[in-house]
């Protein structure tokens, strides 16, 4: 039997991509999956491609900007299936523009989803995962956590964020291990380039051109299936087993 059989686990940003992708392997697991994201039509289709699989799926309109609706999603969980093992912290958005061009609205939704969205679900289910003393947090980050391009100043910022928030609770979370024996774990998953709907939110045109350019031009991409598969590897490891982090790029992409 799957270690994941029976388990709850939740995926934000799952209403398509890497998120839609992870939510499906979950359930073809038999894990119980709480589905959230912004366009309810799209998670009420993919709870009933769960179901219709045998999984078990709730579907909940979340926006991770609206510190009230992640909560409220926390809420549910809880009142639906009274435990939470899991949360994948996955929504992100990508809107790609050279600092010069100054816009300051999109910096401000990049750091409203990327990290403060992320910061939101740790923040409402850290607490019940440390009452059990068992549980597992995967953030979804991406190479550009790890190294910087232009255009994407402001994106890797965020990245790099992921990547340091994700340490830093790790890090807590390992010491208070040696004291009280809990086995909560933390681990990054860091994509290159995925098939994904991320680059649509690049409003700029020059640099959508130069995003279209390099992901048309770069053969055999990751798809949504790669990604899930090595969350779900994390999620398998033995509990003593805490995989820090995942960096996985295609096998094409130098950089």
């Amino acid at each position: 039997m799957s270690t994941l059989s029976e388990m709850v686990c939740i995926v934000t940003g799952a209403s398509s991509g890497i998120g839609e992708a992870t939510a499906l392997a979950l359930g073809g697991k038999g894990a119980k999956v709480v589905i959230a994201a912004r366009r309810a039509d799209r998670l009420d289709d993919l709870a009933g491609r769960i179901e219709k699989a045998g999984g078990q799926a709730l579907a909940v309109a979340c926006d991770v900007v609206e510190r009230g609706q992640v909560k409220s999603m926390v809420e549910r969980t809880m009142q639906a299936w009274g435990r939470i093992d899991v949360l994948i912290n996955n929504a992100g958005i990508m809107p790609l523009a050279p600092l010069a061009k100054c816009r300051i609205d999109e910096w401000d939704a990049m750091i409203d989803v990327n990290v403060k969205g992320l910061l939101y679900g740790i923040g409402f289910v850290l607490p019940i995962m440390l009452a059990r003393k068992a549980g597992h947090i995967i953030n979804v980050s991406s190479v550009a956590g790890r190294r910087l391009f232009n255009g994407g100043a402001v994106y890797c910022g965020t990245k790099h964020a992921v990547h340091a928030i994700s340490e830093g609770l790790r890090g807590e979370l390992s010491e208070r291990a040696a004291e009280d024996g809990n086995t909560i774990r933390v681990t990054i998953i860091a994509p290159g380039v995925v098939k994904t709907e991320l680059p649509d939110s690049i409003r700029d045109e020059e640099t959508r051109e130069v995003s279209r350019r390099y992901y048309d031009g770069l053969p055999g991409p990751l798809m949504s299936e790669d990604i899930a598969a090595s969350i779900l590897h994390a999620i398998e490891a033995p509990p003593h087993v805490n995989i820090n982090e995942i960096l996985i790029r295609p096998t094409a992409q130098v950089r």
